[in-house]
């Protein structure tokens, strides 16, 4: 008698079964559930053209090659050398294990191991990244707090008085912001956060923006035109 039948009989069933199942999973995607997935990604990843955070965007992410949007310069090495193009194969990889597919990227993401809401959220961004979609991007805040939640930057040239820097100063561990409206905030000098955006929705020049951050509102960030703006417009005064 061949016992080995009966098991290869089992391995098969297994095996369909799992195809089943993951066919299943992509067949039943649902966006709605994926936008929300998608509010992971969102802190580092914009829906907007050519409108890059701390990883590129993702608008016309599909039939991409990795490492090639002209507008993000912080491509690690790996993922510019990597002979991918995106596919709903390759972004289920992807987004399964990053560093499973493209060892030695920079990517600081372990992966989501659920097939169903991989199949969520690539049925959500499959429609979001399309050129014209306008679909709302997940996870997002309103107002400035949308500059931490993944929505498209605020553009800061056009501030409200109480976004707008007038004055800071330091003295010991604190930084004290004065704003355009006259009120004064105290912050630790780990709290506050000093960045640049020379892009076309950056703060003009000498004209820096304050941005709320954390959820109690103890942190900001300030936002200037350029670095050489920082030295100079931070006066040491107790």
């Amino acid at each position: 008698m061949d016992t080995r039948k009966p098991v290869y009989a089992i391995a098969v069933t297994v095996f369909l079964q799992f195809l089943f199942s993951a066919s299943v999973a992509f067949s039943e995607a649902n966006s709605a559930r994926g936008q929300r997935v998608f509010g992971a990604c969102a802190a580092c990843h914009s829906l907007q053209p050519d409108q890059s955070m701390t990883g590129p965007s993702l608008a016309g992410l599909w039939n991409r090659k990795a490492g090639s949007l002209t507008s993000f310069s912080r491509y690690s090495s790996a993922l510019q050398s990597a002979n991918i193009v995106w596919d709903d194969k390759t972004l289920d990889e992807w987004i399964n294990d990053p560093q499973h597919l493209v060892p030695g990227n920079e990517m600081t993401f372990a992966g989501i191991k659920d097939a169903r809401e991989r199949a969520d959220l690539l049925g959500f961004l499959k429609d979001a990244t399309q050129p014209g979609a306008s679909v709302a991007q997940g996870g997002q805040m309103g107002g400035m707090g949308g500059m931490m939640g993944g929505g498209r930057v605020p553009n800061l040239k056009h501030l409200d008085p109480e976004n707008r820097v007038q004055a800071i100063t330091y003295c010991k561990d604190t930084y004290t912001i004065t704003t355009a409206n006259g009120k004064t905030r105290k912050f630790w000098e780990r709290n506050l956060r000093l960045k640049t955006d020379a892009s076309g929705d950056g703060p003009e020049k000498n004209a820096p923006a304050l941005v709320r951050a954390g959820m109690v509102g103890d942190r900001a960030d300030v936002i200037f035109a350029d670095p050489s703006e920082i030295v100079s417009f931070i006066v040491n005064k107790c």
